[in-house]
């Protein structure tokens, strides 16, 4: 059975963040769907643009992961720490090994509270810098970390997704992916 990525949609999410790295995704050939943790498939951002996800947290099958993501935006974030089924799967995920990706405030508001980002190199979106205690901040747009990626906001949407890519199959087919889309170094 063929691993799936998950990103993970809470209303007020950053939609710059969520649906930037689900395209440049897709366009990389890794399965990747949108996951509602709400009751609804139609999930209203923090610039109020509805998005319908793929599935809905509750029919999702979680056998098969590869990468499970976490957009950022206000309440998002702290809607996302809400949920204790995702908290419980992102801390089955990490204490095998599995990635783990997430941007903007997620890494502070969710990732931190639950030891995920312990003893790693992350960043996150200014000003919530004091909510990671126990590992090391780092000034930057994207940060890797052994299972973890982190980045700090919407500008670094398209870097963050093109180091997941990366991280799948090599920095050949991210820089690929980039020239493709007229990023520029």
């Amino acid at each position: 059975m063929e691993k799936k990525s998950y990103l993970f949609l809470a209303e007020g999410f950053e939609e710059i963040e969520a649906l930037t790295v689900v395209d440049v995704l897709r366009r990389a050939g890794i399965p990747v769907y949108t996951v509602s943790i709400t009751d609804n498939y139609e999930v209203s951002g923090a610039h109020s643009i509805p998005v319908k996800a793929d599935l809905l947290f509750a029919e999702a099958d979680f056998s098969e992961i590869d990468w499970l993501i976490l957009p950022g935006g206000m309440p998002g974030a702290v809607n996302l720490h809400d949920f204790d089924p995702l908290n419980a799967m992102l801390k089955r995920q990490n204490d095998a090994g599995g990635k783990i990706a997430a941007i903007c405030a997620s890494p502070a508001v969710v990732l931190a509270p639950l030891g995920v980002l312990d003893g790693k190199n992350v960043t996150c979106y200014p000003g919530f810098e004091e909510m990671i205690q126990n590992a090391r901040f780092v000034s930057g747009p994207v940060v890797q970390d052994g299972n973890i990626i982190t980045a700090n906001g919407p500008a670094a949407a398209m870097p963050f997704a093109l180091a997941i890519v990366s991280a799948n199959y090599g920095k050949d087919c991210s820089e690929e992916l980039a020239a493709g889309l007229l990023m520029t170094k």
